[in-house]
C-alpha cells in the first residue's frame, strides 16, 4: 500500500508542477483535465502526509521511550504521545485502504432518474408519486436542481412513470443504490374498506452521458413528432411538439412532452436517450467481468424488491443490507442520508473484500 501511496503523491506533484507551465492556459481542456485530476487526488495525497508525520511523531516517541533515562512524568508523557499517535497511525491506514479503492467514474456525474408505476394499478403510480417527491426534496436538501424530462401522471396525482434530470455536484455518488424495485404497503386512497395493500415501483437511477461518453450516429435514429397528452389546455391539444426518438440499433425508444418547444423537447430526450445507451454498454462490460446479472430495474413484480416502506408501522426495510428504520415520514419527505450512507459504507466493505491488495 505504502509503494502505492508513494506513486499517487508523485503523480499529484507533477500535474501540480504542470499547472505552473505556461503553456497550460492555451490547452483549456488539458487544463480542465488536470484539475479534475488533482481534485481527486488532493483527498488520498492529504491522508497520506497526515500518515507520514503521525508515523514520524511515533517513530520519535518510540526512540525516547527506548532510550531510558527519562523523569517519570516526562516518560509517562511521551508513552501517551506514543500511544495516541500509534492508535491514529491505525485509523490513517484504513482510512486510506478506503480511499486507495477504485473510484467509480461516474460518482460526480448529473443523474436521470426514471420512475414507473409496477404492481398494484393506481396505487402503484401513487406510490411512484411518493418517490418522486422524495427524491425531489433529497435534492433540493443537497442544493441540487431537479428537472422533469417526461411524465405521465394520473388524475389522482400519481404518475404511471416519470423521468426526471438531478443536477449537482456527487449526485450519482449519492442515489446509484436506489435503482430496483420499491415496495409499499398502506391502506391506499383508493381502498373503501381499509385493507392494507402491496403495490410497487420501479426506480431507476442512470448517470447523464455525455457526448464524449457515447457516440449516435444520426443515421440510427428515427424521430417523430406528435400531440402531447394529459392536462394542458388548448396548448397541448393542438400544438405537435412532444418527440419520441427511436434508436434503430438498440430499439431504445425515448418520448419526451414536458416542454412547449419540440428543440426542448428533443434536447431532453437526447440527454436520456444518450444515458440509456451508456447504462447498456455499462452493464454489457459489467456481465462480462462478472457474469450475467440482473437488470437494475426488474419487472416491477413485488419479489424483486431492495427497499419496503410500511406505513401502518412507520417502517422503512432496505432488504440488501438487512436495515430497518421506523423514520418513514421523515424518510418519504426527502431524509435519505442515513440509509445511502449505510448503502455506501456496504458498499465499501465488499469491495475491500474483493481487493486482495487492501
Amino acid at each position: 500500500m505504502l509503494d502505492k501511496l508513494r506513486e499517487v503523491e508523485l503523480k499529484f506533484e507533477k500535474l501540480n508542477n504542470r499547472l505552473c507551465e505556461s503553456d497550460i492556459s492555451q490547452n483549456i481542456e488539458e487544463y480542465k483535465s488536470v484539475m479534475k485530476e488533482i481534485k481527486s487526488l488532493t483527498p488520498v495525497v492529504e491522508k497520506y502526509r497526515e500518515y507520514k508525520k503521525t508515523e514520524e511523531t511515533a517513530k520519535e516517541a518510540k526512540e525516547l521511550l527506548d532510550g531510558g533515562g527519562l523523569e517519570p512524568d516526562f516518560r509517562d508523557m511521551v508513552r501517551e504521545e506514543y500511544e495516541t499517535a500509534a492508535a491514529q497511525l491505525e485509523k490513517c491506514a484504513e482510512e486510506l485502504k478506503i480511499l486507495l479503492l477504485p473510484g467509480d467514474p461516474n460518482d460526480d456525474k448529473n443523474v436521470i432518474v426514471e420512475i414507473r408505476g409496477g404492481a398494484g394499478g393506481e396505487e402503484a403510480s401513487l406510490f411512484a408519486g411518493v418517490l418522486y417527491r422524495m427524491y425531489s426534496m433529497y435534492a433540493e436538501s443537497k442544493g441540487w436542481r431537479t428537472e422533469i424530462i417526461s411524465s405521465n401522471p394520473t388524475e389522482l396525482g400519481g404518475f404511471k412513470e416519470v423521468s426526471f434530470m438531478i443536477e449537482g455536484e456527487g449526485a450519482y455518488s449519492r442515489l446509484k443504490f436506489e435503482s430496483g424495485v420499491h415496495r409499499v404497503q398502506r391502506v391506499p386512497e383508493t381502498e373503501s374498506q381499509g385493507r392494507i395493500q402491496t403495490s410497487t415501483a420501479t426506480v431507476a437511477v442512470l448517470p447523464e452521458a455525455e457526448d464524449v461518453d457515447i457516440e449516435i450516429n444520426p443515421a440510427d435514429l428515427q424521430i417523430d413528432t406528435f400531440r402531447s397528452s394529459g392536462a394542458g389546455g388548448q396548448h397541448i391539444n393542438k400544438t405537435e411538439s412532444a418527440i419520441r426518438i427511436t434508436h434503430l440499433p438498440t430499439g431504445v425508444v425515448v418520448e419526451c412532452q414536458d416542454e412547449r418547444s419540440q428543440y426542448k423537447n428533443k434536447d431532453k430526450a437526447m440527454k436520456v436517450l444518450r444515458s440509456r445507451l451508456l447504462e447498456a454498454e455499462r452493464e454489457k462490460q459489467q456481465s462480462a467481468i462478472a457474469g450475467e446479472r440482473k437488470s437494475q430495474v426488474g419487472t416491477g413484480d413485488r419479489s424483486e424488491r431492495i427497499r419496503t416502506y410500511n406505513f401502518p408501522q412507520g417502517r422503512v426495510s432496505d432488504h440488501r443490507i438487512n436495515l430497518t428504520l421506523y423514520k418513514l415520514d421523515s424518510i418519504v419527505n426527502g431524509n435519505l442520508d442515513e440509509i445511502i450512507d449505510a448503502l455506501i459504507t456496504a458498499d465499501t466493505a465488499e469491495k475491500m473484500k474483493a481487493d486482495p491488495e487492501q
